[in-house]
């Protein structure tokens, strides 16, 4: 009886073996499709995200209605500097401030680039030595606090508007801003995605921005003391 009972119980064994495997088989085919339905559903949203950033960034310089307190623009660009301080000489600004320049970037410099444009970048142009763009936010939000000002010109090329737009916002949040994209003649003439690079630097911009609005999210900008 024994020798039965065990043989009773291999039986049973080997049956189950194959349902146990049925059953594996059936949890990684489940988990296989919810995940390529997540994969697929995170490809849509990014696309789509893209999609609404690109719509988000001027195709032309936009022209001005009125002035504002002062003007940042956030170098990386010769046409950024210039384009400022011709809203500075306009009086479109009481003081511009030019946000992330070289370290050997100083009024003496730009007035000998710029002599027409000497007196207003004299007495009126301010630097910071800020290294990336949220380093140009917070120090815009410590020059406009210092200086009391409650609206800003703000100067980028125009791929670069919305994260500068999004971080500044994020420093000065009572503070009105309005853009001046800069926009450059070859961008004018060629759309973004017939050429390579200007694609890549599209979708560069985009992640960054994504990226630093999780970061906007998870980490908010220390408070300020009111001056």
């Amino acid at each position: 009886m024994p020798t039965v009972r065990r043989e009773s119980e291999s039986e049973a064994a080997a049956m189950l073996h194959p349902v146990k495997a049925s059953a594996a088989h059936r949890l990684l085919r489940s988990i296989g499709r919810w995940a390529a339905i997540l994969l697929t559903a995170i490809v849509l949203l990014a696309g789509a995200g893209f999609l609404w950033f690109i719509g988000r960034v001027p195709e032309a310089e936009v022209p001005l209605r009125g002035g504002a307190d002062g003007i940042v623009a956030l170098a990386g660009g010769a046409s950024r500097v210039v384009d400022a301080i011709e809203l500075l000489a306009a009086g479109r600004g009481k003081r511009l401030l030019i946000s992330g320049a070289n370290r050997a970037t100083n009024s003496k410099e730009i007035s000998r680039l710029n002599p027409e444009f000497a007196p207003w970048v004299r007495c009126c142009v301010d630097f910071d030595w800020s290294v990336n763009t949220l380093g140009n936010a917070i120090e815009t939000g410590r020059w406009a606090q210092s200086r009391g000002f409650r609206s800003l010109i703000v100067v980028t090329s125009n791929y670069h508007m919305p994260r500068a737009l999004a971080e500044i916002a994020h420093q000065l949040p009572d503070v009105a801003l309005m853009p001046y994209p800069v926009v450059t003649d070859r961008q004018r003439a060629e759309p973004w995605w017939t050429e390579a690079a200007t694609a890549r630097r599209m979708f560069s911009e985009y992640a960054k921005y994504i990226f630093a609005r999780l970061r906007m999210v998870l980490i908010p900008p220390r408070p300020r003391e009111m001056i």
